[in-house]
């Protein structure tokens, strides 16, 4: 599979780097969950002195493997490269900290000489805030649609309603796989029972700019069976309950 001979490549170089002190796979690849369809979550652990130094290394150690189609250097929670090489495979390197590591999701360890990474959970749960969060955005986008639909943005209105499941697949999983409720969408069809799937499924089939009342009307049917479950997770909080409720009866 390329994924792996990428990963092997690149690792092969990068642990050469005095400044690597540690190699890991996250995403599909460190959950073992990966096919020939897969990204490669690719990161390095580097002191904190050393960030600089080694982020004028990145592209050389990709190049290693292949030629770049494309190639892109982001920062959002830590400097990242976005690489699509010339066989199409997309590799996304990020260089971690210490510091800056989130212990989300499981990792595959490539490299790690002084066990660096001994004391990090791998672990794929929401936490209690993270939760009443996925919440309060299922609501919050559901308002947000419904002032969309009354104007008739038929265009908007889908796209807020997927925003709605993005946040709301993390709640059902929360209830039902806790274990992997921070995959999300992603995660739903191989996760979910059948009825949750099928449910899943039918939202998504009429989340059309024709259809998408009834898809809001799939899911306010969804929320309804969750509620109480949901309004027990909830106390506590001032808002998220009253407001989910009101989203929740909108017609």
């Amino acid at each position: 599979m390329k994924q792996e001979e990428a990963v092997r490549v690149i690792t092969d170089h990068l642990i050469e780097d005095p400044l690597v002190k540690a190699v890991f796979l996250k995403g599909s690849m460190g959950r073992d969950e990966h096919d020939e369809n897969s990204d490669i979550d690719l990161y390095c652990l580097v002191d904190e002195g050393d960030v600089g130094a080694f982020l004028k290394k990145r592209k050389s150690y990709l190049e290693a493997y292949s030629s770049l189609l494309f190639y892109d250097e982001i920062f959002i929670i830590a400097p990242q490269v976005i690489a699509v090489f010339d066989n199409l495979l997309h590799l996304d390197l990020f260089t971690v900290t210490a510091e800056t590591l989130i212990e989300k999701d499981f990792f595959r360890v490539l490299y790690d000489p002084h066990r660096c990474l001994s004391h990090f959970n791998e672990q794929l749960l929401l936490s209690k805030q993270e939760f009443i969060d996925h919440v309060d955005d299922t609501a919050f986008f559901l308002f947000q649609y419904e002032k969309s639909r009354r104007r008739g943005n038929d265009i908007w209105s889908v796209h807020l309603l997927n925003q709605v499941m993005v946040h709301y697949s993390r709640v059902v999983l929360h209830h039902y796989h806790p274990e992997r409720a921070q995959l999300g969408l992603k995660a739903l069809h191989t996760t979910l029972k059948e009825v949750n799937l099928e449910k899943t499924n039918e939202i998504f089939q009429h989340m059309t700019i024709h259809e998408h009342e009834k898809a809001v009307r799939l899911i306010r049917n969804w929320l309804k069976e969750e509620e109480d479950w949901i309004r027990n997770q909830l106390q506590g909080t001032t808002y998220s309950n009253a407001f989910l409720k009101r989203m929740i009866e909108l017609n």
